[in-house]
């Protein structure tokens, strides 16, 4: 499946064992959903969707909970409008709504079996389709493989396959790459979707290596740690009140992630990248095991100039060892 464009001009890469090939740079369609970004224009967000399956972009991330299914709304006027499709992956949010999964949660009041086919229900209607590509766990905790409900959650998505409802399953991961090892060792998911940044590099360590053992996708998200790695942000960066970022830099974090800026940069930037957001595109797409990462984009410049991210020169094996020395692994979420 791909977006139709006569001229492809981004890189494409393997979706895992799935068989589905999908541009390196992806749309990430949390931010165009009206929730937790602040003020967002529906048209503007209709504009960069455009733009970016114009450019060769064939991959878009959702989720039902962007938005009560918006964002998956959005998406699916986007090729109405377009007259052709691409790969969607979408997502079925807790039904505890909690993010993230704590590992003492029980599976029942997370993803119970009706609440799974309802959500799949909700997607498919927003999405105006009669199959969902990619269906993700939105939360994730490989405890939930101990829990006696998870046969009965894993027998769910082999039948909602057999009726044509959804194609692959994979899960989004918890903040902490390794809370997913067991899940991906067990053959059940074809993706996962894990934060991983020129900051938090963890995923690189044993998920990364075991994802290609097991030739499951990897799909990359907060390329940017939630915009500080455009390097747009300042210490003096005030966010709207309905900005999540309000909180995930709140206190003294902005301020010190701005300075570990300063030190990153002088091993990022070069003739490669020459700004901070391709070098933080081009750091994830550096790892083999990486099929495609979604930074969001909800104007047409973030699409024109995350794309150029896309041109196969990426880091060396010695360029990866002087970023790794400014690896930096916190949790601002909590």
């Amino acid at each position: 499946m791909t977006s139709g464009s006569s001229v492809q001009k981004l890189g494409h890469r393997s979706l895992g064992r799935s068989g589905l090939t999908v541009s390196e740079i992806g749309f990430g369609g949390w931010g165009i959903g009206k929730s937790m970004w602040g003020r967002t224009d529906d048209m503007e967000s209709m504009r960069a969707l455009h733009a970016a399956l114009d450019a060769g972009v064939d991959y878009f991330d959702t989720a039902y909970a962007y938005g009560h299914g918006h964002s998956e709304r959005l998406i699916a006027r986007l090729f109405k409008e377009a007259g052709r499709k691409a790969v969607v992956s979408t997502k079925c949010p807790p039904k505890n709504m909690e993010w993230p999964a704590h590992p003492r949660t029980p599976l029942a009041l997370a993803f119970p079996p009706d609440w799974i086919r309802l959500c799949v229900e909700r997607s498919l209607r927003a999405l105006s389709s009669s199959q969902l590509t990619l269906y993700q766990f939105h939360v994730w905790t490989d405890t939930w493989l101990d829990d006696p409900l998870w046969p009965e959650v894993a027998a769910t998505f082999s039948a909602l396959k057999k009726e044509g409802k959804l194609l692959f399953v994979g899960a989004s991961i918890n903040d902490d790459p390794e809370s997913a090892l067991r899940l991906v060792e067990t053959g059940f998911v074809d993706q996962v979707q894990v934060l991983f940044n020129l900051f938090n590099q963890k995923a690189a360590d044993r998920l990364f290596p075991l994802c290609q053992r097991k030739n499951v996708g990897v799909v990359v998200r907060c390329p940017f740690d939630e915009g500080s790695l455009t390097g747009k942000l300042q210490p003096d960066t005030r966010f709207e009140p309905e900005d999540f970022r309000g909180h995930y830099f709140g206190g003294e974090r902005l301020g010190e992630t701005c300075r570990r800026l300063e030190a990153l940069e002088k091993a990022a930037l070069g003739e490669k990248a020459p700004n901070l957001a391709i070098a933080a595109l081009k750091y994830c797409l550096s790892f083999d095991a990486v099929s495609t990462v979604i930074p969001g984009m909800r104007k047409v410049s973030h699409v024109l100039e995350n794309t150029q991210a896309s041109d196969g020169r990426y880091y060396s094996p010695a360029e990866l060892a002087a970023i790794a020395q400014h690896r930096w692994v916190r949790d601002f979420y909590l």
